[in-house]
């Protein structure tokens, strides 16, 4: 378990984060800024917060009431940084040994073992400079758990490297700590990485938390604009609630018709890029499958194709369509984009090689993100 409830002002920024969670597997998803990084310094104690309290497994490590604020290397947590921090001059076994306090000869005991787990053997005498990617993530990795940490901070382990190396870095990172009983924080701007790797999300903005919960959940209902946008969401776009079942749409021209009850609270939808459904006609097949979830719906949900530019890329196809005239002078709300992005899969090509360009996009009920 893990209780995080401080805040720090440094210059002009503002940090005031207030997290609860019993997950094992914690990611911390926001933009570049946002106070992602200076959360994981102030637990590890790093930074030290202006108040408030940090709790870690019943452990108080930081309360200024209580003026408690245990130092850093007696927190008992790891912190895996974007280049490893390993000692450049040190070998591998030494920079393992670095920071264990015990005998000599419990130190080499320990060495041995983490070098057999982290797949380390015959490494032990080379220096960082020698050694791959994987391999000085390896190492840093089996340092922090020489001294059997109660959590692991990870602060963008991966930003730095290509595609290639960053899936595969992930991918051994989750095996290696597969195993670990403790709380592991990643803390990441990639969407992907934070999905991939954590049970329970917290989405932060400008220093504050905007959701957190079960990571699935709020991919799939992020509730919040900027939840959204970061979870991926390409369109996102101001609207007017007309009443209980209906939203007025500026930006796209068209008025949505919804089965659910709109709460007052709501003032943007999102749809994913995904999921659009292409309609070529009042009466085509996919029409029709339409017309049986969404009756009249059908005729309002959706917004015509109009074709600012395509991006052909080797696994999907990008169409970026215009939003009104209009509404681009009277300068209408809009996240991230003025074009509304419909991205096509690679499987669903030859359908538009045989019937070109539909003349709508759906918008299914299902799939429209109703956002505070």
């Amino acid at each position: 378990m893990i209780e995080i409830n401080i805040q720090k002002t440094l210059g002009r920024f503002h940090l005031d984060m207030h997290v609860k969670s019993n997950s094992k597997r914690i990611g911390i998803l926001g933009a570049s800024g946002c106070g992602k990084s200076m959360t994981l310094k102030c637990i590890a104690g790093i930074e030290t917060p202006d108040q408030g309290q940090i709790v870690l497994e019943e452990r108080i490590l930081y309360d200024n009431t209580q003026k408690i604020n245990i130092k850093p290397q007696k927190r008992k947590i790891g912190y895996l940084f974007q280049n490893y921090a390993l000692f450049p001059t040190m070998s591998v076994r030494k920079n393992i040994m670095a920071g264990l306090r015990c005998s000599q000869e419990e130190q080499e005991k320990i060495a041995d073992q983490m070098i057999e787990k982290f797949q380390l053997t015959g490494l032990g005498n080379r220096l960082p400079g020698e050694l791959s990617g994987g391999q000085q993530q390896r190492v840093a990795l089996a340092r922090i758990m020489a001294y059997e940490p109660d959590a692991i901070l990870l602060d963008e382990p991966f930003s730095a490297l290509d595609e290639f190396l960053k899936d595969k870095l992930q991918q051994e990172l989750m095996e290696m700590l597969e195993d670990y009983p403790g709380t592991v924080i990643l803390v990441s701007h990639s969407r992907d990485e934070i999905y991939r790797f954590s049970e329970e999300l917290v989405i932060m903005d400008k220093g504050k938390v905007v959701c957190a919960g079960k990571t699935e959940e709020i991919f799939a209902y992020p509730e919040w604009k900027e939840a959204a946008r970061l979870t991926g969401c390409k369109n996102i776009t101001k609207v007017i609630r007309e009443d209980a079942h209906h939203l007025q749409v500026p930006a796209w021209e068209i008025c949505l018709a919804l089965k659910q009850e709109i709460s007052e609270e709501i003032q943007y939808i999102g749809i994913r890029a995904h999921d659009f459904v292409p309609v070529w006609d009042e009466i085509s097949d996919e029409g029709k499958r339409n017309q049986e979830k969404a009756n009249e719906n059908l005729n309002n949900n959706r917004i015509p194709v109009k074709i600012e530019s395509v991006a052909k890329l080797p696994f999907e196809h990008r169409f970026f369509l215009r939003i009104s005239e209009k509404c681009r002078e009277e300068n209408v709300e809009t996240e991230a984009s003025e074009n509304v992005c419909w991205f096509v899969q690679r499987d669903q090509w030859k359908m538009l090689e045989e019937r070109g360009l539909p003349a709508w996009l759906y918008l299914p009920e299902e799939k429209i993100l109703l956002l505070k």
